[in-house]
């Protein structure tokens, strides 16, 4: 397959913010910010919110969510966020003693990273990951 190289255009991506289907929208966005330590941004007519640490944002919406899907997800460790960070055995021992539901325990990879998982009130798996790459 042939890919098309990139050019520097004007436009640029800035971030992205993935959007998590929610049962319960008070109870999730509790969960971001008083286990993983995120700022409620914003609530719009108690269905959508908004929360964020360090720049990096998640959505959340209250809507039904697909537990067989779900299921299989934690089961096969299908990741919903993949969040690069710095120092990650501070932000591992940080989370802990919030009480974030820490699923995998902090490890040296052998991709060269040294990372650990979170699920959060919904099911969802945040990967949390720190590149040792010099």
């Amino acid at each position: 397959m042939d890919m098309p190289t990139a050019t520097h255009a004007a436009a640029r991506l800035r971030g992205i913010a993935p959007q998590f289907l929610v049962d319960d929208l008070d109870r999730a966005a509790a969960y971001y910010c008083v286990q993983l330590g995120f700022t409620l941004d914003f609530t719009y007519e108690s269905f959508y919110a908004s929360v964020s640490r360090d720049g990096c944002s998640i959505h959340l919406k209250h809507g039904p969510a697909l537990p067989a899907r779900r299921k299989v997800q934690q089961h096969d460790e299908h990741l919903d966020a993949y969040i690069s960070v710095t120092d990650a055995r501070a932000l591992f021992d940080e989370l802990t003693n919030r009480g974030a539901n820490i699923v995998k325990p902090l490890e040296q990879r052998p991709w060269a990273c040294v990372d650990f998982y979170v699920e959060d009130a919904d099911g969802y798996l945040l990967c949390f990951s720190e590149s040792q790459d010099a």
